[in-house]
């Protein structure tokens, strides 16, 4: 243990302390016993909610504490030793295009003997399209009609007509990374291999621990496509995605417990492990995460690892958001109902306070609403649901609170704090709690919904979703406005607590509100940061250049130089990374001066299917480009003048599809007129303090150092608010006919004067 994890642990059983003492205090001295029932039940309420928040803490503080005991190494194994893998991929409504992403990269995936792999579509909308893309890549096809039981039919379907022993799972958007086999797989044959001396070897018979039995292998849930946070939230280059948290961190917390998520994708399986539970099971909603449950009780280790290998689509849509969320508060619950995982004896005292964290965490977004309306119902409503004095809280609660904030931010290594937790809860808040009621109390939901991932949606989100935000946040406004009234000096000061509470939620109210504000999207495709080696073709030169970043209908990429390429001219591109290469066609879009270079972007297509293949692995076959840590300097202010600035700026389509290139060069012509040259975008210069010398024509001719005749025209138009003159250049065609126009840039670039 380094001397951080000391540090860290230290604050965390300071925490600890403090928080139990501060619980204790409140249950025992603050409870309003002698103001009214309705002031009692809201401080019951009070007091729960804050236990809650704190006993979840406690169980993740703890199994951060303690992750480092449980972690299981990548084996490094023999190639004969890799088994035979069966891939499958479900879907059940998603479009082809969809499919075609996940389905090419499972085709790439490394693999010791790729004939062990087989790679299968299991669609229970029986489409025969999708069969049809299956035979295009030469995979398996499992068509299910009529399919009664969703997402599990369909994988059970598929587990009764394959049989290797370890089965990949992945939804129909997820797109894995070519070495998502090797370093899954590997795992499984731990029971087999031990490291010695730095190396792996096989265990003799007797070395071999029959108890230890891997059933599953989690890996995170990444997405290369900004989530509603980020993008509705200007966010993208500050905040993580918001279930990066969860996957990458309290998911491998919990392997200290064996009680880690199955989340649907991104994962391996030992089929051993599914046959002893029966397959996957039917009678929830969240088949996945009770799958890790059984496989739990079965007498199976499952694991997840922080490494992403995988990557998909995050939905686009507040509704179906929330839609989402619905869904996995129901079928989360559903599933510890039908496991019985918090007092089941099959699982251990630890698994069990972890599933009962989890149900709790459900539950939070009912605390949510009670943190909220507290301050408002004492400061609006005179309702006195906390007994107890000024100097009573700043003794007992402050300094509990502030470790409590040290120790949160300790928890989620940066990939999340305590006020983007909070912010988070109260956007689900309205939207969760009569779901999460429901479903405690055995009120189910059956029905099974695909989550929408097309960018759609309007206004009318804002105007049905932000109501129950706009509610609480005039209550809270309305509190504050009270409260203050009248008070001055030592009773303003006395009451800061109370207005701390109310401003404390007021901010993440007006988050909310932002965030259904939403955000209008422009790209019909996601484009992800990717330098790699790009040659730009036109006119029989190859230009070479970097790529800045890369999308299915488009490309960005830095040149240092400015390179002559036309609009509405087709333009070729050859990609080249370490594993792929891709040639594209297309035309550029437009140009800009950045980074002391040239940013060209183009609309691009590939030229064949093969070359289409290749390109996409060239885009999704890599870590995204998203945030991973929290951008720490990015403070509440920063963050909601950005959003207001962000809001009122009208957005400025850049149509320049030629560099303008900036010059400063005296230059005389063949006639004795002369001129100075401002800028240049190869079809005008732009030019200042033009003489004549006494001509009347309207063309005239200049020589370059190296020349080569510029026939340059007036075209009597200045640009507006200066004197600088446009003038044409006339033989354009003639120069890049004969490959001149590099040269001229050279040339003319050079602010040594010639004479014409």
């Amino acid at each position: 243990m380094n001397k951080e994890e000391k540090k860290r642990n230290i604050i965390f059983i300071i925490t600890m302390a403090l928080m139990t003492i501060y619980l204790g205090w409140r249950m025992i001295f603050t409870l309003p016993l002698h103001e009214g029932t309705l002031s009692l039940i809201f401080g019951i309420l009070l007091v729960a909610a804050e236990t809650v928040m704190v006993f979840t803490s406690f169980e993740l503080f703890y199994q951060k504490m303690q992750m480092n005991k449980f972690h299981l190494e990548c084996p490094e194994i023999p190639d004969e030793y890799y088994p035979d893998v069966d891939v499958f991929i479900s879907t059940h409504n998603e479009p082809a295009d969809i499919l075609y992403k996940t389905v090419n990269a499972c085709t790439f995936m490394e693999y010791p003997d790729k004939n062990k792999v087989h790679i299968y579509i299991c669609d229970d909308g029986n489409r025969e399209e999708i069969a049809g893309l299956a035979r295009q890549f030469g995979v398996g096809y499992l068509g299910l009609a009529d399919n009664k039981d969703a997402k599990s039919g369909n994988l059970n379907n598929a587990l009764s007509k394959t049989s290797s022993p370890l089965i990949a799972t992945f939804d129909a958007d997820m797109i894995p990374q070519h070495t998502f086999l090797m370093k899954t797989v590997p795992y499984f044959l731990l029971s087999r291999f031990i490291k010695e001396n730095g190396k792996w070897r096989l265990k003799k018979e007797e070395e071999i621990d029959k108890k230890f039995k891997l059933g599953l292998i989690q890996t995170p849930q990444s997405f290369y496509n900004p989530d509603l946070f980020q993008f509705n939230l200007y966010a993208e280059e500050s905040i993580p995605n918001e279930q990066d948290f969860f996957s990458r961190e309290v998911n491998t917390m919990r392997n200290t417990s064996n009680a880690i998520a199955y989340t649907g994708s991104n994962t391996v399986i030992l089929r051993e492990a599914m046959e002893e539970i029966g397959g996957f099971p039917l009678k929830t909603i969240t088949e996945d995460f009770e799958t890790s449950i059984r496989i739990q009780k079965a007498g199976f280790i499952t694991y997840a690892t922080d490494e992403i290998q995988a990557a998909g689509l995050t939905t686009t849509t507040i509704k179906s958001m929330i839609r989402q969320r619905v869904r996995w508060a129901r079928g989360i619950i559903q599933s510890l109902q039908n496991t019985h995982a918090i007092v089941t004896p099959g699982l251990p005292l630890l698994a069990r306070l972890t599933y009962l964290n989890t149900f709790l965490y459900w539950c939070s977004f009912f605390n949510r609403l009670i943190f909220i309306m507290s301050p408002i119902l004492f400061a609006l409503f005179d309702y006195r649901i906390v007994n107890s004095h000024f100097w009573d809280v700043i003794v007992l609660w402050l300094p509990a609170y502030f470790f409590y904030s040290l120790s949160m931010s300790y928890l989620s290594s940066n990939v999340r704090n305590q006020r983007w937790s909070q912010i988070i809860d109260t956007i689900f808040m309205p939207y969760l709690i009569v779901p999460v009621l429901l479903e405690t109390f055995h009120i189910h939901q059956r029905k099974f919904k695909v989550t929408n991932k097309k960018k759609e949606g309007s206004g009318i989100e804002f105007a049905v979703f932000a109501v129950p935000h706009v509610i609480l946040l005039a209550l809270s406004a309305a509190a504050m406005v009270r409260f203050i009234h009248g008070k001055y000096g030592w009773a303003l000061f006395y009451s800061s607590i109370i207005l701390f509470w109310i401003i404390h939620n007021m901010v993440s109210l007006f988050y909310a509100l932002f965030f259904m504000l939403g955000r209008r999207s422009y790209r019909s495709s996601e484009r992800i940061r990717a330098e790699e080696d790009i040659t730009i073709q036109y006119n029989a030169l190859n230009h070479k250049a970097r790529t800045a970043d890369v999308s299915e209908n488009g490309l960005a990429f830095w040149s240092e130089k400015p390179i002559y390429l036309p609009e509405n001219k087709t333009v070729k591109f050859v990609i080249t990374t370490p594993y792929y290469k891709a040639r594209l066609e297309g035309n550029i879009v437009y140009v800009k001066e950045q980074d002391k270079g040239w940013r060209y972007s183009a609309a691009i297509r590939a030229v064949d299917d093969e070359n289409k293949r290749q390109y996409m692995q060239i885009i999704y076959d890599r870590t995204h480009s998203l945030p991973k840590q929290m951008d720490l300097w990015v403070t509440v202010y920063d963050d909601m003048l950005r959003n207001i600035k962000k809001r009122l700026k009208q957005p400025l389509s850049d149509k320049r599809k030629m560099p303008r290139i900036p010059l400063n060069k005296q230059i005389t012509f063949t006639n004795g007129a002369a001129c100075r040259l401002v800028d240049f975008n190869y079809h005008y210069f732009s030019v200042f303090d033009f003489n004549t010398n006494g001509s009347q024509a309207d063309k005239f001719i200049y020589h370059t150092e190296s020349g080569i005749p510029l026939v340059l025209k007036r075209t009597g138009i200045y640009i507006r608010h200066s004197s600088k003159e446009l003038l044409s250049v006339v033989n354009l065609n003639d120069l890049i006919r004969k490959n001149r126009i590099n040269q001229i840039m050279v040339d003319i670039t050079n602010t040594e004067e010639k004479e014409g």
